[in-house]
């Protein structure tokens, strides 16, 4: 019995000793938990007040990182052209890069420009005369030469050009490869379908939208039309997938954003059309003032009125396409402006002496001058990064 007894007690504080050890381990364990999500918790909190002092962070000057020169011509205009910088005038056109090098150059003689530029391709043609230049940021992709004189014409960012031409009476809308071979012939009467004002190509070249403007019955109206070069297309008489028309409506301006998304402005209303192959009903959104320019990217588009308010000269409204019915953010600002765009979130406004940058927050992040004129002013790739192109120099810049 003595022996059982001490094998029970021994037992026992074998069991107690092992208890004991599990819950140093335990506690253990537990304790490095709690170092590493604190660590964590420390980690993820600097990283949030960082974030917040960046968001809040404004910016009053900004430093030149880099600059090349760069001698601009009289009579020449400048482009952003992707990442790139398009140079053209009458006598020719160029590309250069953010470094200064000129990637392609091309010598013509036009007499009365007309350009279509789609992401980093771009189309040069001569209004009323018969020929059209096509080239990206990279190279020149062809020349395209047309039978009839060139009226408008609009690219894809595959090098596909689709050019209106005019005939006597009959209007016609072609369709080229960057080779200049005919892909597709269509043409218009200004009795029958109406004459076109405005058109664009889609990204991919796929889906090309034509507004044409005709009388019916003595009342103005404007169709807009949808033609479908791909397998969808193929399958339909003239290739259209889809038209709608509007009274009393000009609408002189059609932009695709994307592959499936286009914009259309007109005198008394937006209208955001959707859909990859057969674009469907628009979102519409009514304009009560004129337009003075239109500004877009991939998922935004804004339009500029002059403003409604007394202390501001000019007013922005902005739509998000990726957001249906989405009411439009409006922004003030008081400089005149050469050009606007959009650039990581931000609005970039800007003339040859100022510039400033407003998150889509409504948050100004910079209101600055120039150290000297800009005629041109384009992202650089990073956050408040920016190319100036000035008449002696391209410069970049980075906020500070």
């Amino acid at each position: 019995m003595a022996d059982i007894r001490s094998y029970m007690k021994e037992k026992e504080k074998r069991e107690q000793k092992q208890e004991s050890y599990k819950e140093k381990i335990a506690r253990h364990k537990l304790a490095f938990l709690s170092r590493i999500l604190l660590a964590a918790a420390v980690l993820i909190g600097a990283a949030l007040f960082f974030y917040i002092q960046y968001k809040r962070h404004i910016y009053t000057d900004y430093e030149i990182i880099a600059s090349v020169e760069s001698a601009q011509l009289e009579g020449t205009t400048n482009i952003r052209l992707g990442n790139a910088i398009l140079t053209y005038s009458k006598d020719g056109a160029h590309c250069t890069d953010a470094k200064g090098n000129v990637v392609w150059n091309q010598t013509f003689q036009i007499q009365d420009v007309r350009l279509a530029v789609n992401g980093d391709t771009v189309a040069i043609g001569d209004y009323n005369g018969r020929s059209i230049y096509v080239a990206n940021s990279e190279k020149l992709l062809g020349e395209i030469t047309t039978t009839m004189p060139i009226r408008d014409l609009t690219v894809s960012k595959e090098g596909y050009v689709t050019a209106v031409l005019t005939d006597s009476d009959i209007t016609w809308v072609n369709r080229y490869d960057s080779n200049g071979e005919v892909k597709n012939e269509g043409r218009t009467h200004a009795d029958d379908s109406g004459y076109p004002m405005a058109l664009s190509l889609s990204p991919g070249g796929e889906l090309l939208c034509v507004a044409y403007l005709y009388i019916d019955a003595g009342i103005m109206k404007t169709k807009i039309a949808f033609y479908n070069f791909g397998p969808v297309g193929s399958n339909v008489t003239d290739r259209l997938v889809s038209t709608w028309s509007y009274t009393d409506m000009l609408i002189p301006y059609v932009r695709f954003l994307d592959d499936d998304t286009l914009v259309a402005v007109g005198d008394s209303r937006l209208m955001i059309y959707s859909g990859s192959h057969i674009p469907g009903s628009p979102e519409e959104h009514m304009i009560d003032r004129e337009v003075r320019s239109v500004f877009y990217n991939e998922r935004y588009v804004g339009l500029v009125f002059f403003s409604d308010n007394s202390e501001n000269r000019y007013q922005i409204d902005v739509y998000d396409t990726e957001t249906p019915n989405s009411k439009a953010k409006t922004f003030y600002f008081d400089i005149e402006y050469t050009d606007i765009f959009f650039e990581k979130g931000t609005l970039v406004i800007y003339n040859e002496t100022e510039c400033q940058v407003v998150t889509m927050d409504g948050i100004e992040k910079y209101h600055g001058n120039f150290a000297k004129p800009v005629g041109l002013m384009a992202s650089a790739g990073k956050a408040y990064r920016y190319l100036l192109v000035t008449d002696d120099s391209m410069d970049t810049i980075q906020l500070k």
